[in-house]
């Protein structure tokens, strides 16, 4: 098939990734945001990660067996029409300030969510050559660091302010109508356009070929499936307590100004992202990944065991790094899936549940000791990627014997 034709399915598929980021991005604030008007406690409001990740492990594999059957276009619609109900449902929840509610709200707005990255991901990497498919997946996700970026520029405007200024709560329904309104029009757009679908199985490249592998004998695959369980756990739990991590730390920040804070660590998320891609042009994307995750190493040191301003610029600079990790992790993943593309996308898309374990036990540890001493738990994460960056991206089957390089 022509680049023409895929030009515009691909830039529908990209505008799904700003979608979502500026879904995300908002998640962070409403954290902090909850724990003030609905008056809960740190651990309570990472229950809005468990949640909202929670519905990745239950959705993703059941998203995966529909598209298989459906297609990527069908899976799409069904995946925004979800968003958009999910969306939807903040508004009672916000008019009876019920957490509960809004849990359930989020929960059915992240199942939508499973089923857009289950399906989008995989397209990206599948639309063009393979060998680019981490080229590819990481443009798409830098539209996802800006739509990240946005979230807490609107939250820091709208949900502080109104605290002091009113009920705290409207301005939420607010957001999440317009939400709704803009989903469904996208939803309206890729209904209307012609999506080719990819038959993964003839995009197998890999020398030794696919016949004889089952989908777990894949070890980049199953090596991706850990790794970015642990990534996600990293990237949710350093944002969800960003906030927390400012305001404590005695130098004057306050929520609104920790709120640009985290949304200008989104802009460093961004420029990662973009120029994470770029880098790729010269670097192989497993070199790049292991170089951020060391950076990351050292960067989360400073965060646990320093008490001035440059543990908040050392926390915002791990956003940078991160940048590139969830796109060239699931890339590396899905390479050579063949006709298991789909099935395997669907794991991975699993372990972003990760996201939901991680942050509540570092709002226990903030609660019970410091929320600095929580930022311990990504530190540990990081050095999963590293390893994924070193060997676990290898395309090798775990039966076959590897020869060594001549």
């Amino acid at each position: 098939m022509s680049k023409n034709k895929l030009l515009l399915p691909f830039a529908l598929v990209t505008s799904l990734f700003f979608l979502w980021g500026l879904s995300y991005g908002l998640l962070d604030v409403l954290n902090k945001h909850f724990q003030e008007t609905l008056h809960i406690t740190r651990q309570k409001s990472t229950l809005l990660q468990f949640a909202y990740f929670g519905a990745y492990f239950v959705a993703a594999i059941p998203a995966g067996m529909f598209m298989k059957k459906a297609g990527y276009k069908k899976g799409i619609l069904a995946g925004l029409f979800m968003f958009a109900t999910g969306a939807f449902l903040c508004y009672p929840s916000a008019e009876m300030a019920s957490f509960p509610f809004f849990l359930f709200s989020f929960f059915i707005l992240a199942c939508g969510l499973t089923f857009l990255e289950t399906a989008a991901n995989p397209y990206v990497t599948v639309l063009g050559d393979p060998d680019s498919s981490a080229f590819r997946i990481n443009l798409a996700q830098s539209f996802n660091g800006i739509g990240a970026f946005i979230g807490p520029r609107i939250g820091g405007i709208l949900f502080f302010r109104e605290v002091v200024d009113g009920d705290g709560l409207g301005s939420v329904k607010i957001v999440y109508i317009g939400i709704t309104i803009i989903v469904l029009l996208v939803a309206l757009m890729i209904y209307r356009t012609p999506m080719p679908e990819i038959k993964e199985e003839e995009l197998v490249t890999d020398a030794q070929g696919h016949t004889g592998k089952t989908l777990i004998q894949h070890r980049n695959f199953t090596g991706a499936v850990v790794t970015q369980f642990f990534y996600v756990a990293a990237q949710v739990g350093i944002a969800a307590l960003f906030i927390n991590y400012c305001t404590e730390k005695g130098l004057g920040i306050d929520n609104e100004k920790a709120a640009y804070l985290f949304s200008n660590s989104l802009i460093l998320f961004t420029i990662g992202r973009f120029t994470g891609t770029a880098i790729m042009k010269k670097v192989a994307p497993h070199i790049l990944l292991t170089i951020y995750a060391v950076l990351n190493i050292l960067l989360c040191l400073i965060v646990v065991s320093v008490n001035t301003m440059l543990s908040v610029y050392a926390l915002m600079a791990v956003f940078f790094f991160e940048s590139i990790m969830f796109p060239t992790i699931f890339a590396l993943g899905v390479k050579n899936l063949g006709n298991y593309t789909k099935r395997g996308a669907s794991f991975i898309i699993m372990s972003i549940s990760g996201g939901a374990i991680m942050p509540f036990f570092m709002g226990w540890i903030a609660d019970n000791y410091s929320t600095q001493t929580a930022y311990i738990i990504p530190l540990l994460c990081f050095f999963i990627v590293l390893w994924y960056g070193l060997k676990g991206y290898q395309t090798h089957s775990t039966h076959e014997q590897v020869l060594p390089d001549r």
